[in-house]
């Protein structure tokens, strides 16, 4: 399966060459990569250009979205730019961000997912952080999500669910509808990624309220982003967010934000949820 990869970069230079080595070390070679280098301040373009020799197809471009490093929409902006910059001709295309170590066997798994199941849209493995010198689960969603980190796309599936929004959120809307439109979404737990900064570090201080922002956006409603926003934020242990989560949400409301899903398919997204609920108590 022809592999495609765009990988969205905001001051790497410390992490893309770690990132670009080992998927030059992948057994199953991707067949293109583009860094989109998107207004650093460091050497991220030089140094993911001398990984040419190792990626012949490999191309760097230049983009500039906005200053403020808010989660979704610059990193997607970015994305977006990469991902027009190449042909139409792949099976997989994958989102993967610059400050990641993939095991050797990660494409080569990822696309066995895929052929062997038609039914499968996304396929991602599980990132890791080290803590006191041991690498450990970055456990701040369900096992059965694939972290926006590490992105892989069927192309059927990519263009029925009309690629990724740039706003927050965009890497939970992606499964949902990728759900709605009868996909299956794979995790594979043998894949464990180095993520060598944790998830956050750099966004600025708005950001706390944009994930309130986003269930808004994808329909969720007051009952299931009161109980959604109380679990991340006893995930991230942080119970304070909470507060930020709601506000966030009410502000969006207030502001009329527009949505990222219709109505029917916000529908969906909440009886998807109250059954995974359900499962769990029951």
């Amino acid at each position: 399966m022809r592999i495609y990869i765009v990988i969205p970069a905001h001051n790497e230079a410390e992490f893309i060459g770690q990132t670009l080595e080992s998927l030059s070390e992948q057994s199953l070679k991707p067949e293109k990569v583009v860094v989109a280098d998107d207004q650093s301040s460091d050497a991220t373009a030089e140094v993911a250009l001398k990984y040419s020799d190792k990626f012949p197809s490999l191309s760097v471009i230049t983009t500039e979205s906005s200053e403020a490093h808010l989660p979704g929409s610059k990193v997607i902006n970015a994305f977006q730019k990469g991902l027009d910059s190449l042909d139409d001709d792949y099976d997989i295309i994958c989102k993967f961000d610059a400050d990641l170590i993939f095991p050797q066997n990660y494409l080569e798994q990822i696309s066995k997912h895929f052929a062997e199941d038609p039914t499968v849209g996304m396929v991602g493995g599980f990132c890791q952080i080290l803590q006191k010198n041991e690498w450990k689960l970055e456990n701040l969603t369900n096992k059965d999500h694939i972290r926006g980190a590490l992105k892989a796309y069927r192309k059927a599936c990519f263009k029925e669910i009309g690629g990724l929004r740039a706003s927050m959120g965009w890497d939970t809307v992606d499964e949902l509808l990728a759900q709605y439109h009868g996909w299956k979404i794979v995790t594979d737990p043998s894949l464990q990624v180095k993520h060598l900064r944790p998830t956050g570090f750099t966004y600025n201080k708005t950001a706390k309220w944009k994930q309130g922002e986003a269930f808004y956006k994808l329909r969720y409603g007051l009952l299931l982003t009161t109980i959604a926003s109380a679990k991340l934020a006893l995930k991230k242990k942080k119970p304070l967010l909470f507060k930020d989560y709601l506000t966030g949400y009410f502000k969006a409301a207030a502001n009329n934000t527009p949505r990222l899903v219709s109505k029917k398919e916000g529908a969906f997204i909440r009886r998807l949820r109250y059954n995974k609920m359900r499962k769990k108590v029951f």
